[in-house]
């Protein structure tokens, strides 16, 4: 029995680290983000401009149930860590919900609307929240999956010691 188990994890252990590329440790970590400019007509993102920061880059959308769960905690991450630049980029094709919602919220951290997933596709994000991490230098560190708790201690010392 115990070999069953051992194999099991084994399998499981290998499953995790042959992962696709879309994975958690996609083969861009520790590369150069890719640098972009988006504006909105409202704000605009400059992620060259955030050299010296640590980014903590987020891909959402309004309508998306995970990326409204997890909101409160990017906003929070800001106040608690505010030498991080958090910005968000949505997806929202409509610009009237879009806005209304930041305002409903009272999202606080820069944010555009990507309504063409031009940023997504730069980053192969296919679903949504996803989230980057990079460093002061410019070098994309780490990549979440999924809504997070970003003010966790996990999350704030690995953030803190970069």
């Amino acid at each position: 029995m115990r070999r069953v188990w051992t194999s099991l994890a084994a399998a499981l252990l290998m499953a995790g680290l042959t992962a696709c590329d879309r994975g958690s440790h996609p083969g861009n970590i520790g590369k150069p983000a890719a640098q972009f400019v988006m504006t909105d007509g409202v704000e605009t993102v400059d992620l060259a401009k955030l050299r010296g920061k640590i980014v903590v880059l987020n891909l959402w959308a309004t309508w998306c149930a995970p990326c409204v769960q997890e909101l409160p905690s990017l906003l929070a991450l800001k106040q608690k860590m505010p030498g991080i630049a958090v910005v968000a980029v949505s997806t929202d094709q409509d610009d009237e919900v879009y806005r209304a919602f930041l305002v409903k919220h009272h999202v606080d951290i820069p944010t555009v609307r990507d309504s063409d997933a031009k940023i997504n596709a730069l980053y192969g994000t296919v679903q949504i929240p996803e989230t980057y991490i990079i460093d002061r230098n410019g070098v994309l560190r780490r990549k979440f999956i999924g809504a997070q708790d970003w003010t966790g201690p996990e999350i704030t010392d690995y953030l803190s010691k970069l």
